[in-house]
């Protein structure tokens, strides 16, 4: 029993559910976590890969009458299919993209320096975002139409290139440019993870298969179970925030923490 391994893993779980759905960077602040954890390597990559799975559940969760609507209705004419094919349409870019570059990008961008300048570059887009004068197109999640839903899509390719970007950051803000309001943005964002996260995990989990033991089960329990509770607390809380307020405290969080990152590491910190 080695209780610095499930201090690691709660705590890592925690950065994934207090991060996944807000404009921050998840995979970001994972990485960064990471090395200065010292939790490293290919079980550790295994790891942060499964938590993910936890944040997702937490959607679910809070949000499961809306998906079981969508699992029974889907095939009618109707606004469950109408969210269903926006769902598959503004995923179509992430699988496009994202299943010939992962291997690169993974390989030359997932390090604290790549993501500290996104960190930086997508708080600097965020602030300007916000002090534009955006006319809101749509209310509700239900009524998002699917050229909006493929425009979203393709902002969130940017998060696939780029880690630190933010998977919820692009998806977010990229729907409140194209005019959908605060709630529609938000929520569209917290439904789009679910099939985009799912298949992303899916296929890397099963690429490491033979890496991870039973050993191992423990640590990935802990981080996914203070994942699904610390997302479960942080959606709530960001649906409640963003009905009445603006991204800015989060553009200037992400700012700081780019810095930070960049002269820790140029002090030699975390290497």
């Amino acid at each position: 029993m080695d209780l610095i391994l499930w201090l690691k893993a709660a705590i890592l779980g925690l950065v994934e559910g207090a991060t996944e759905f807000i404009p921050v960077s998840s995979t970001g602040h994972l990485i960064i976590a990471q090395n200065l954890l010292g939790y490293t390597g290919t079980t550790a990559n295994a790891f942060v890969i499964f938590i993910q799975l936890g944040a997702i559940l937490a959607v679910v969760w809070l949000y499961w009458r809306k998906f079981l609507d969508l699992l029974l209705n889907f095939w009618k004419p109707g606004k469950a299919r109408q969210l269903v094919m926006n769902l598959v349409i503004a995923t179509i870019p992430a699988v496009v993209v994202g299943l010939p570059t992962d291997d690169l990008i993974e390989a030359y961008l997932f390090k604290p320096l790549p993501v500290a300048a996104a960190l930086v570059a997508g708080g600097i887009a965020i602030i300007l975002l916000e002090r534009r004068k955006i006319t809101v197109k749509v209310a509700s999640l239900d009524d998002i139409p699917w050229k909006l839903a493929l425009g979203v899509g393709v902002i969130q390719v940017l998060s696939i290139l780029w880690p630190g970007v933010s998977r919820s950051g692009a998806t977010i803000m990229g729907g409140l440019a194209l005019g959908l309001s605060r709630v529609a943005a938000t929520e569209f964002s917290f439904f789009l993870a679910v099939p985009a996260m799912i298949g992303a995990s899916a296929l890397k989990l099963y690429g490491v298969r033979d890496q991870v033991g039973a050993a191992d089960l423990p640590v990935f329990a802990i981080g996914f179970v203070v994942a699904f509770l610390s997302a479960l607390v942080v959606i709530k809380g960001l649906l409640a925030f963003v009905a009445k307020r603006s991204f800015v405290p989060f553009a200037w969080y992400r700012i700081v923490v780019g810095v930070a990152v960049v002269v820790a590491f140029a002090l030699g910190v975390g290497r």
